[in-house]
């Protein structure tokens, strides 16, 4: 039986000897239920007493050295795996990397940041409130009351009868009257909506920038100059403007007002249809009666109020036809700019 453990044990050790060898399988083979070793360990009851001990020894010795050689083949396929895996996956760190396409702003980012630059450099400060509005700050705090025929105009996308999306950003001034007394001086830029059909012109969604000033002794003229070192600062410094009477419920007296055309140099082209000027935005002297709702006296302060399309500013100054261009996410397109 002596001669028997000792080849187990050669067995076992040639067998782990190969470099592809099924270490599960040599385990069940000598070490298993059935495996030789425990064949031999079942028949030590046909032996003498005085051998048993040192057959039994022997045994534990074979079993021992098998457990360990198996453990020790386990660990150097281990390791002859991970070396293969290492040298396959490789990574030279001298090759240069994948090129990776850099983002671009959105023309409508690249437009209203420069509009907040050129007025920040003017003294405004940035202000900002919901989208979605109670219709007393889109409508009556801004004297558009209930049944106005101004609100045809503005039809927007009602939350309740309370609760709307605004149509404009003007509900931010109103809101910033209330909590600060004058002297006032701010922009609001935004997403507004309104309920127009989706043209070459219109969108349900777009972006507006309005400002306003309120202090002692502000004048139309005040509104004239700013606007004009707007212009210039915007459009050009060869820039003109030119106001138009126009109604707004909200200022009075209120006025259009138009640039000269930047790519004709006001002679009339295209881009303008021959009228040398191009409507820009809408502006006028703050009504008492908005000053008013906002606990502000008419008798000791006035202010002025301007608005403006950002999507009608990137449309002129890119000379885009449709605005649909800015909301499709074509990258053909956006990568333009």
């Amino acid at each position: 039986m002596k001669d028997t453990l000792l080849q187990i044990k050669a067995e076992a050790a040639e067998s782990l000897s190969d470099a592809n060898v099924d270490i599960e399988a040599v385990r069940i083979k000598y070490l298993g239920k059935k495996g030789a070793l425990t064949a031999v360990l079942r028949g030590m009851g046909q032996i003498s007493a005085e051998e048993r001990p040192i057959i039994g020894q022997l045994a534990n010795e074979i079993r021992q050295y098998i457990e360990s050689a198996i453990a020790e083949k386990q660990e150097e396929l281990r390791y002859a795996k991970l070396l293969e895996k290492l040298n396959k996956e490789r990574i030279d760190v001298t090759v240069p990397g994948a090129e990776i396409p850099v983002g671009r702003r959105h023309p409508l980012s690249i437009i209203q940041r420069k509009l907040e630059q050129i007025f920040i450099g003017m003294g405004f400060e940035i202000a900002e409130g919901p989208e979605v509005e109670y219709g007393y700050y889109n409508f009556e705090a801004l004297n558009i009351p209930e049944n106005h025929p101004a609100r045809d105009t503005q039809d927007t996308f009602y939350i309740n009868d309370k609760i709307l999306l605004r149509s404009q950003t003007s509900p931010v001034q109103v809101r910033v009257m209330e909590k600060q007394r004058p002297p006032i001086r701010i922009i609001s830029p935004g997403r507004v909506y309104r309920s127009d059909a989706v043209d070459a012109t219109h969108s349900p969604l777009f972006h507006q920038l309005e400002g306003l000033v309120v202090d002692k002794n502000i004048s139309f003229a005040d509104l004239k100059g700013m606007l004009e070192l707007f212009a210039k600062n915007m459009f050009g410094g060869n820039t003109k403007i030119r106001f138009r009477p126009h109604y707004f419920p909200f200022t009075e007296p209120s006025a259009e007002v138009d640039v000269s055309c930047f790519n004709c140099d006001g002679k009339g082209c295209r881009l303008c249809k021959g009228e040398g000027y191009i409507e820009i935005l809408g502006a006028g002297m703050v009504h008492p009666n908005v000053l008013r709702t906002c606990n502000i006296d008419p008798d000791v302060y006035s202010g002025f109020a301007f608005g403006l399309g950002i999507e009608r500013v990137v449309m002129f100054k890119y000379n885009i036809d449709d605005m649909r261009l800015l909301y499709e996410n074509d990258v053909r397109f956006l990568s333009q700019f």
